[in-house]
């Protein structure tokens, strides 16, 4: 995996153009049925402020989260040491997102950070990576016993190129069973991979996964409150001549917070997440979009 990046990266994108595809045609074919007139597309930057808290000795994925682990090889880069420690992150995402419809998502930015790293002093906040992606409905339920099946891709490379650059493919397939007719209460399931290939040889980090279950619910005045727990399966990592990142297979739970509209779009969101690593790894995110076009 290591010494083919340019293989993943090809890979990755063949996939993510797929499910680019062919979510957006079925769709495509339910809305000829539909005889009310297709809303336009909504466009907003869904800005994300997150800090986080991570062990010594290991590499924090976590949900759909390779800007974590990007940052902390950065780090590396230049500041080497024998071996991981202890350090603290403070990271911006900057996705552009395009919701086409009600059922497809398009998203692509950057992301920038300044990390603490053991006793060193922060480093200079700077982009660390950029990233493209989708998310779609696949099967909507619609007061049916199916659940309603929402996959997302996002492929991430690290920047600047460096001995330890990444390309990550991170896949999160969730369902979603309503327990309402307005879809205010329900159930989640989900499962999520995270595949990363490293430019330099002599280095590898194996794949993760998270599998969870969960649950939401959104009260009167349109506060939503959703809950994941899970496992989290890490298969390690080796790093040039640093310490061997040993695998380990541990907890993760994760909570939100948000504020919607009376149109479900998000107004104001708390993201809370402790994976055990097998040490508690904790991060903080603010999500606060900005809508570019009228609501």
């Amino acid at each position: 995996m290591s010494k083919q990046p340019g293989r993943q990266v090809a890979v990755g994108w063949l996939a993510l153009a797929g499910f680019l595809a062919f979510p957006t045609a079925v769709l495509a074919d339910d809305d000829e049925d539909d005889d009310a007139k297709p809303a336009r597309p909504q466009v907003y930057v869904d800005f994300r402020t997150s800090y986080s808290r991570v062990p010594a000795g290991v590499l924090a994925i976590g949900f759909s989260n390779p800007y974590g682990l990007l940052s902390r090889l950065s780090e590396l880069t230049t500041r080497p040491t024998p071996s991981l420690p202890a350090s603290q992150g403070v990271t911006l995402d900057v996705p552009l997102t395009v919701d086409i419809n009600d059922h497809v998502s398009l998203y692509g930015g950057f992301s920038a950070s300044a990390s603490k790293a053991g006793d060193f002093d922060w480093s200079p906040f700077a982009v660390t990576s950029w990233s493209v992606g989708a998310q779609a409905e696949i099967y909507r339920q619609d007061g049916g016993a199916w659940p309603t099946l929402t996959l997302q891709t996002t492929l991430t490379r690290a920047v600047p190129s460096g001995p330890l650059a990444t390309t990550s493919l991170n896949n999160v397939l969730e369902a979603s069973y309503a327990l309402d007719a307005d879809e205010t209460r329900g159930l989640l399931a989900g499962v999520q991979s995270t595949l990363t290939a490293i430019d330099a040889d002599r280095a590898e980090i194996r794949p993760n996964w998270v599998g969870y279950l969960g649950g939401f619910y959104q009260g009167e005045q349109n506060w939503k409150v959703t809950g994941r727990a899970g496992v989290q399966s890490f298969g390690g990592a080796k790093l040039l001549a640093l310490a061997p990142v040993a695998a380990f297979t541990q907890p993760i739970v994760r909570f939100d917070l948000d504020k919607m509209d009376d149109d479900d779009n998000r107004l104001f969101g708390v993201t809370a997440q402790i994976s055990w690593t097998p040490k508690p790894a904790y991060q903080l995110t603010l999500r606060t979009p900005l809508y570019l076009t009228p609501r």
